[in-house]
């Protein structure tokens, strides 16, 4: 063979077998691994879904993915969907969007992509109008979605005091979507809660509103509930029907000053869902915001996400950052979900969290609740 050929040929073939080995370490496209922290896709997979069936710590899940407010539904498909605040320096358009991501075991989250851009829509006119008003870029906050006659109601809040109801004109979490609800106003946090085919608004922690059969409106007024004995928190509200208790979550900061302490759970129970209220209780500590759910074996988690500045386990355990005087977290930026139970014993409402750094409240918790 002609030397120059047989050095042509040997150069082809280096680039042929190093493209194919490049072409299988590649990463599918929008898959998000469970964790990359330790550098090995396939064993830190195994580790996650391991850490999951023993539901003894937190998990950490999508390191790195910068999230705030994660909420997860589980859909008729399977599915787990995940909506959650993010920066608009993360969307292609740098402007205010919603980003959603899908996943079958909690573990691998596939990113669906950007389904809603706010300029698409008429909502944009009242952002930009008191976006000139408060010299503020909009920006879209904890957006929540929900599977409902085989369509997805997509709520949020924002920067500005404004937030949107809409429904996905198909079967498919994607937009564009239809603005089907007028005159939303300013709901923080908007939440939903169905009962006996009645639909309720739940929002600014706490407050409870009827809506229309088809979503497009309000049906009756306003009602306030909350704990009989304090304030619940300032955010961050759900409520949830155990046998035949109604149970209203709500975020507080530990030392009831906002950035300083502890972002936290906290809950209270009534015999009706407009209540009376008991007293407030401890949920969970640095699970704020946090979404409880139930996964496929109806087995309860909850959220959780990076909310002031990250302290190690390790340091949290040995008491050496709950002085109360900045925000710390021992969550991850990212998604964290933490095992839990909600359970009815003895005719009261019983919350569980398994992990022990989650369970308690730190040393600069302003209520007692001798635990």
């Amino acid at each position: 063979m002609n030397m120059t050929i047989f050095v042509i040929f040997r150069k082809l073939t280096f680039t042929v077998v190093f493209g194919v080995i490049l072409l299988a370490c590649t990463p599918k496209p929008h898959q998000l691994q469970g964790s990359i922290e330790e550098g090995n896709a396939s064993k830190n997979q195994i580790s996650k879904k391991e850490q999951l069936e023993q539901r003894k710590e937190a998990v950490h899940l999508m390191d790195g993915v910068w999230m705030r407010d994660p909420f997860i539904h589980l859909a008729k498909d399977g599915y787990y969907y995940l909506s959650c605040t993010r920066r608009n320096s993360d969307y292609p358009s740098a402007e205010a969007a919603m980003q959603f991501y899908r996943s079958a075991d909690l573990v691998d989250w596939e990113d669906l992509g950007v389904q809603f851009d706010y300029r698409d829509y008429q909502w944009a006119k009242e952002l930009d109008r008191k976006s000139k008003e408060r010299g503020k870029t909009p920006m879209i906050w904890a957006p929540e979605i929900y599977q409902v006659d085989n369509k997805w109601l997509v709520l949020s809040t924002s920067n500005l005091q404004s937030g949107t109801l809409m429904r996905s004109k198909g079967n498919a979490l994607e937009g564009p979507f239809e603005e089907i609800f007028k005159g939303f106003g300013h709901q923080h946090d908007p939440a939903l809660f169905f009962e006996e085919g009645k639909t309720w608004l739940v929002s600014k922690c706490a407050e409870i509103r009827a809506l229309k059969p088809d979503f497009s409106g309000y049906e009756g007024e306003t009602i306030k509930i909350g704990p009989s004995d304090r304030k619940l928190g300032h955010e961050g509200c759900y409520i949830f029907k155990i046998d035949d208790k109604y149970v209203l979550f709500g975020t507080a900061w530990s030392t009831d000053q906002m950035r300083k302490g502890s972002y936290n759970l906290y809950y209270c129970t009534a015999d009706q869902l407009t209540g009376p209220y008991g007293p407030r209780k401890f949920a969970g500590r640095f699970m704020g915001h946090g979404t409880p759910f139930q996964d496929k074996e109806g087995k309860w988690w909850c959220t959780a996400f990076l909310n002031g500045t990250y302290t190690s386990r390790e340091a949290v355990d040995a008491g050496k950052a709950d002085n109360g005087e900045k925000a710390y977290t021992i969550n991850k930026q990212g998604l964290t979900l933490v095992p839990m139970d909600i359970r009815k014993e003895n005719g009261e409402i019983v919350v569980e969290v398994y992990d022990s750094l989650y369970a308690k409240p730190g040393k600069e918790e302003v209520q007692n609740f001798n635990l």
